[in-house]
């Protein structure tokens, strides 16, 4: 590990521990030339999965891309970015799990959906008609329809 303060080769580990998440190993170090301390993490580097496009292009998943979605979703909802980020983290860590090492933009657009809807309905609405393109306004109401039945 290069030292980002005067870019020796040489450190200590002085501390190790498990991240917040579990899912990273946060060391402090110690430089051995200027001694000065910093911070790595360490993350387990698993096989990119990928997803498969409409036009049947594949691509590495981007949890960017999600988070993009989520907040034009959510603009001027009641909906902390604290809770986009959570949806996305169990967005990822559900296609992490899967057998499959690559999925449809479909079926990773109706996991979000469908936690979307749990989380806001109005949000829920406006990444659906993206989404799924309703091609009329029959289509749309319809959607808003099956939403108010299911408050009922």
């Amino acid at each position: 590990m290069k030292c980002p303060f005067c870019a020796h080769l040489q450190d200590k580990v002085v501390d190790s521990r498990e991240g917040k998440d579990g899912l990273a190993i946060r060391r402090r170090r110690q430089c051995l030339k200027c001694n000065r301390r910093f911070t790595s993490y360490e993350r387990i580097d698993e096989i990119p999965f990928m997803v498969v496009k409409k036009d049947g292009k594949r691509e590495p998943f981007d949890r960017n891309k999600i988070l993009a979605g989520l907040r034009r979703a959510c603009e001027k909802r009641p909906v902390s970015p604290a809770e986009l980020e959570g949806l996305a983290d169990e967005v990822e860590q559900s296609l992490q799990e899967s057998p499959e090492r690559e999925m449809t933009t479909q079926k990773i657009g109706e996991r979000v959906i469908e936690r979307l809807k749990e989380l806001d309905k109005v949000a829920y609405v406006r990444f659906a008609s993206v989404y799924r393109q309703f091609g009329d306004v029959d289509q749309f109401m319809k959607e808003l329809k099956d939403l108010l039945e299911a408050r009922k």
